[in-house]
């Protein structure tokens, strides 16, 4: 452990040429070792100053770094011996009480200095993005997995404790379940069907259900991400991060937004059986993989993604008009991770999608792009948002309400199903989708083109 933050605090302290660190203000780089905090509100300004997409990678940067340097400190700390000199390579640190050095030294009055470091690296990788510290950050965090696990901590003990009642709760499953209509306009299924036959298929611009695609995959069976224990060890006890959608949908009025630990989100939102659509969390659509690589080991891309697929041809695409999503050099993952009720609103997506089902169910209902017209797309809203891939109709409401301001959806012909674990459904490029959770569910994107 003392290597590595030793290797960390020079790489932040003394930046190549090429860094873009260098770009920020020359005392930036005085301040950081010993100073992080005012440089993390400096650069967190600098964040809300601009379009993410176009701040500065500089401030980026900064952020990032000092985030790294006050995680370093808090660590060197909490490792110290209460007694132990400051003859750290980190900084110069403020003198602490001898009981602020027992509430921050190994195993003594808790762990709390634990939660702080990985509070201060979660966020630089969600608000920066990281900026090239992914492996930086990823080795630290690693290290800290590997101390909880030879220590005897409060929170390790904690742990211990969820493998007592290692299910997700079903009561919300059975009441979501009877919400569901029978399946009347079924999707086509193959199991694992070959490229070859799989490129002939997408051919026919058609969804498909792929069968037993993901048999390999650890997840689905010796890192089972349908064990609550194994999920909270992954994140370190639950101490990660991650950004959470509240309420039931996007579109809804009452929708929200909040970055909480990952624990947090387990025991409010997963493992409660209270079916309360005002109290709904949803980690959705969230590049969970390259904040937790230890999560993307347990899956794989499946080989389907990298077939040529063919242009899309339906008229009426919510994209038409629109220059194309850019080239993927490789496909994009997201996570998808809620509660039984969690709802993606009808909406189309830039490429085309191949949706795996790891733990769970979800209903889906699919428009071909030729029904565009009876969807009722939303337009540019308040603020210069486009939002034209979404649909202004609630899927979910019943047709006699719809009628009056949206007279053509009950017109507009669809397929549906319901993905069971260890399915995957294609979606074409342009394709309409509604997508209700039936319990609690874990999914995983892959986008390509």
């Amino acid at each position: 452990m003392q290597h590595l933050l030793e290797q960390a605090i020079s790489a932040i302290s003394v930046p190549d040429r090429s860094d873009p660190i260098l770009s920020c203000p020359a005392s930036t780089l005085t301040l950081l070792p010993s100073h992080p905090d005012p440089l993390i509100a400096l650069a967190h300004s600098k964040l809300h100053t601009f379009p993410f997409d176009s701040v500065p990678i500089c401030w980026r940067r900064l952020y990032t770094d000092a985030s790294i340097a006050k995680a370093l400190v808090l660590i060197e700390h909490g490792l110290a011996p209460p007694d132990a000199d400051d003859t750290s390579p980190t900084a110069q640190k403020p003198k602490r009480s001898r009981s602020a050095d027992r509430n921050f030294s190994n195993g003594v009055s808790g762990d709390a200095w634990v939660d702080e470091a990985v509070k201060v690296l979660d966020m630089a990788s969600i608000m920066a993005g990281a900026a090239g510290r992914e492996g930086m950050i990823e080795g630290i965090l690693s290290a800290l997995q590997s101390h909880l696990s030879h220590t005897g901590s409060p929170q390790a003990k904690r742990q211990r404790l969820d493998r007592v009642l290692d299910t997700f709760p079903v009561a919300k499953q059975i009441k979501e379940s009877s919400k569901v209509p029978s399946i009347q306009y079924a999707i086509q299924s193959a199991i694992a069907p070959s490229m070859q036959a799989f490129e002939n298929h997408m051919k026919t611009a058609q969804p498909l259900c792929i069968k037993d695609a993901l048999t390999h995959w650890p997840a689905m069976h010796e890192r089972p991400w349908s064990s609550p224990s194994y999920l909270l060890d992954r994140t370190l006890g639950g101490r990660r991060l991650i950004p959470v959608e509240l309420g039931r949908s996007y579109t809804d009025a009452d929708w929200g937004q909040s970055i909480i630990t990952f624990r947090e989100f387990m025991e409010k939102y997963m493992m409660s059986d209270v079916a309360d659509p005002t109290k709904l969390g949803y980690l959705a659509q969230h590049d969970l993989f390259s904040q937790i690589p230890s999560l993307r080991n347990d899956i794989a891309i499946p080989d389907y993604c990298y077939t040529v697929p063919p242009p899309l041809t339906a008229s009426g695409s919510a994209a038409e008009g629109k220059p194309p999503a850019a080239q993927l050099e490789e496909p994009l993952l997201n996570a998808w991770f809620g509660p039984a009720g969690t709802v993606s609103p009808l909406h189309t997506d830039p490429y085309h999608n191949i949706l795996c089902q790891v733990v769970g169910k979800k209903y889906i209902r699919l428009y071909s792009p030729d029904q565009t017209d009876k969807l009722y797309p939303k337009g540019v809203e308040d603020g210069g948002v486009d939002m034209s891939n979404t649909s202004e109709v609630d899927a979910e409401a019943a047709l006699e309400k719809l009628d009056p301001d949206y007279p053509l959806f009950r017109q507009a012909r669809y397929v549906e199903i319901i993905l069971a674990e260890g399915e995957c459904l294609y979606i074409p490029m342009g394709w309409w989708h509604y997508v209700r959770s039936l319990s609690v569910s874990l999914s995983v994107s892959f986008w390509w083109n």
